[in-house]
């Protein structure tokens, strides 16, 4: 290394504090190239995509590309990522095998998991992104963020989260531009001093809890301690988030530029559709582009068409029927064009997305080049659970292939570009769910 470069891990020390910095030039290429980070992060919409027949004189709407391979063109739907292609692979014929044993718009919760739902089972499994952040959380501030237009958990078949846990409990999202902000980098001195407090008398009390918890076990019966065991097990993985979070607490927020201040949009709300889809693309472009986290997901609508609030989406933007309702016009001459557009609206904002990523530089390449987006649905068409539209774009510096079209058979899970995922994050995970192994055709 130069005697001018600098180790990203260097910190600036002063009035108690510490801060690390971020990646800068001087820090030199190749070292920056061997600590950047991976990152990660999966978007979902519900309800399916145009899928006019082929060859039709409404082809033109159909979501999936022509041809297959690097030898293929975007139809209209997709044609906002022209400008990134280098960096994105359209997935066709992959679905969850459990989701197609399921009900038509009861896919949603297991978008991430692959786990089963029916009527008589509604217990789900723990998701990708929370396995990475399992493993790789402990070095950033949050070891996820959990975003969505409804917020909360939902009900079980129409969540309104995409993460759950190790035991498969759903994780609520927050879905407050403001909220997020604030969490990510608005915390005032008073709020912080405050958090501080209730952390460290947080921490006191688990030390005395679990102090005693010895003394009581000795004195119970086998069936209690097994259920102290249990209600313990919960104790130590709070014990273990406060102590995380304490880590953080000397830490400064990171700061933004005046320019990315002027980008967001904090007050903006479901009643303006495209603006509140864009900034959240933006705050998690600056979470990721800070280092707060590594892994993020962001619920666009659930299937809880009734009352999601991205129900009426469409209407905001000018079309004549609600999601669900749009969805179901997929094969009808009018409903199919209106269709394709929305699709093409949706396009519009996830590019919108991959280029403030691919405009980013880091290191010896871009933001985009080391973090994997996955953005897509478990239905392809309404009501029908195969064949899953998908996009998987980024990670070109971590060892992924794009600028093509994949086409699988049924007997691949999607489970397996789950396991390829938690490779490029360096997770040791060679099993995911259901998978049979990795997603091949889009290694380099």
């Amino acid at each position: 290394m130069r005697s001018w470069h600098l180790d990203r891990r260097t910190f600036l020390l002063g009035s108690g504090i510490s801060m690390s910095l971020p990646y800068m030039e001087a820090m030199g290429n190749q070292t920056a190239a061997a600590e950047l980070p991976a990152r990660m992060c999966a978007m979902y919409f519900p309800f399916g995509v145009g899928m006019p027949k082929e060859g039709s004189d409404l082809h033109k709407w159909r979501w999936f590309p022509n041809g297959e391979g690097k030898n293929f063109t975007f139809n209209e739907s997709l044609k906002p990522l022209e400008s990134v292609r280098e960096s994105v692979t359209i997935i066709g014929g992959m679905s969850h095998p459990n989701g197609r044993r399921m009900g038509g718009h009861d896919t949603g919760d297991t978008f991430l998991t692959g786990a089963l739902f029916d009527k008589k089972l509604l217990h789900n499994t723990v998701s990708v992104d929370q396995v990475a952040a399992a493993a790789v959380g402990s070095q950033t501030r949050y070891s996820s963020i959990t975003m969505s237009t409804d917020g909360g958990v939902g009900e079980p078949t129409r969540s309104s989260t995409l993460s759950y846990d190790i035991k498969g409990r759903p994780i609520p999202a927050m879905n407050q531009p403001l909220m997020i902000f604030n969490r990510l980098f608005g915390l005032a001195d008073e709020d912080l001093k405050r958090q501080q407090r209730r952390l460290r008398s947080a921490s006191s009390m688990l030390d005395l809890v679990m102090e005693d918890s010895n003394s009581l076990r000795r004195r119970l019966g086998r069936r209690d301690q097994e259920k102290l065991d249990e209600y313990f097990s919960s104790v130590r993985q709070i014990e273990q988030r406060v102590r995380r979070t304490q880590r953080w607490l000397d830490i400064p927020l990171p700061l933004l530029t005046d320019e990315e201040r002027s980008l967001l949009k904090l007050e903006s709300d479901s009643e303006a559709p495209k603006e509140y889809m864009r900034t959240m693309y933006d705050l998690m472009w600056l979470a990721f582009k800070s280092d707060s986290t590594r892994v993020a997901t962001y619920q666009i609508a659930s299937m809880a068409d009734a009352s999601s609030v991205a129900g009426p989406f469409p209407f905001r933007e000018g079309f004549k029927a609600n999601l669900h309702t749009l969805a179901h016009g997929w094969n009808k001459p009018e409903g199919a064009v209106a269709l394709g557009k929305w699709d093409k609206f949706m396009t519009e904002q996830l590019a919108y997305f991959l280029q403030r990523l691919k405009s980013t530089q880091e290191g010896d390449g871009t933001l985009l080049d080391r973090t994997m987006v996955l953005h897509g649905c478990s239905n392809s068409i309404t009501h029908n659970n195969n064949n899953y539209p998908l996009i998987f774009a980024g990670g070109n510096k971590l060892g992924l292939e794009h600028n093509h079209y994949v086409k699988v058979g049924s007997d691949v899970p999607m489970s397996n570009l789950f396991v390829t995922m938690l490779d490029k994050m360096g997770v040791e995970a060679p099993m995911f769910a259901d998978s049979t192994g990795e997603l091949t055709p889009i290694h380099a």
